[in-house]
């Protein structure tokens, strides 16, 4: 068994076929073709379903693939465990982050820069997508870190958290929105005072947009999503405009908004700093977890 072919192995799983894994390794496909079956006759099992539209591993690829991507792991961390005692810290580190995370208060793009300066050999990768994806992209060893959008403080398989944003989430709507009428100078409101209303709310597998459709479940309710946006920022501009009832973070003054308290267990805006578990992270993707800890009050 020769380290490369667990290396073919692992992507045509990724990939779900030969074809784009053979393109993502620079590889043709009869050789990787090859190279996976030479690896199912040495351990004597099949690996891989090949019978339907896309390759799938088998029950036993399923059991294989974990330690596979451990030993893959392991190589590379001690490459770059090698080069960091020699005092030359390189390799890379792939972050992702939730849309609007760079403006934060926090400034991850100071962190970046500074982390840059001190380590210039390292690269470092940054994808904005969604909370879910994301937390997928870690458990499968796409990304190193990510700051990400979290429905409740459950703990993920093979990945650890660190709450940096925890605020009480709000309905904000513009002055004189039916909402605001019925329940004019209340505090706050149940989550079934949305029942009925044209509600803003960020994508499908955002941390917000779980919290939300969670407490409409548990009201009796589907919520009626007219619009969608990436940021909080873009829901409280479209409800400005008349355009519905946003589900923000925070009880701060929002220009053109006014807001109410939504009163149920759990109706939190919560914003964590995430890391892979399963498997030494690479000294690279350590040294800038560290700094984002710190400077996100985590130690």
């Amino acid at each position: 068994m020769e380290l490369r072919q667990l290396r073919y192995f692992v992507t045509v799983v990724e990939e779900a076929g030969f074809t784009r894994a053979a393109e993502r390794l620079h590889l043709a496909q009869p050789g990787l073709s090859a190279q996976i079956r030479q690896l199912e006759r040495e351990l004597g099992q099949p690996l891989l379903d090949r019978s339907g539209r896309s390759v799938r591993p088998t029950e036993v690829g399923e059991a294989v693939l974990p330690y596979a991507r451990a030993a893959l792991a392991a190589v590379d961390g001690v490459r770059q465990t090698v080069e960091e005692y020699t005092g030359l810290l390189r390799g890379r580190v792939a972050v992702g982050l939730v849309p609007g995370t760079l403006a934060h208060a926090f400034d991850v793009a100071g962190q970046l820069a500074d982390f840059h300066d001190a380590h210039p050999r390292v690269e470092v990768t940054l994808t904005e997508d969604t909370s879910d994806r994301m937390l997928a992209g870690l458990r499968r060893g796409e990304l190193d870190l990510a700051v990400i959008g979290v429905a409740d403080q459950a703990l993920p398989p093979g990945v650890a958290l660190h709450v940096v944003i925890d605020e009480p989430l709000v309905a904000a709507a513009a002055p004189g929105h039916p909402l605001l009428l019925e329940y004019d100078g209340a505090d706050a409101v149940a989550p079934a005072a949305l029942r009925g209303h044209r509600l803003i709310g960020l994508p499908r597998g955002t941390g917000m947009r779980a919290v939300l459709e969670r407490l409409c479940a548990e009201a009796g309710f589907r919520p009626d999503i007219a619009f969608e946006a990436a940021t909080p920022d873009g829901l409280a501009r479209l409800a400005a405009r008349g355009l519905g009832v946003a589900l923000l973070p925070g009880l701060g003054a929002r220009p053109g908004l006014a807001t109410l308290r939504l009163a149920a267990a759990g109706a939190r805006g919560r914003v964590a700093l995430a890391w892979r578990t399963e498997g030494p992270l690479a000294p690279a993707a350590r040294e800038l977890l560290g700094r984002l800890r710190q400077a996100m009050g985590d130690g």
